[in-house]
């Protein structure tokens, strides 16, 4: 149960950070061929990192779920 909410939350995380990065431009505060606006700047760093640390995060806890499964595998055959 904790493992389904944690990867639920870094799923939704990674949304969020998504959005954050397609917002200024979706909603349109900024302004088409202009220099970017602070939001908008502060909008890409910010939704870009939180998307980038939560599908790192994802990464990591698909690849130790997987060494997981191969390590059950191994102990159920010897």
């Amino acid at each position: 149960m904790k493992a389904k909410l944690g990867v639920s939350a870094l799923v939704l995380l990674f949304l969020g950070g998504l959005w954050l990065v397609a917002a200024p431009f979706v909603v349109g505060y900024q302004p088409r061929g202009a220099a970017y606006v602070d939001a908008t700047v502060n909008d890409l760093w910010i939704g870009g990192s939180i998307a980038m640390l939560s599908f790192a995060s994802l990464v990591i806890y698909a690849a130790d779920a997987l060494r997981e499964l191969s390590r059950r595998g191994k102990h159920a055959d010897t």
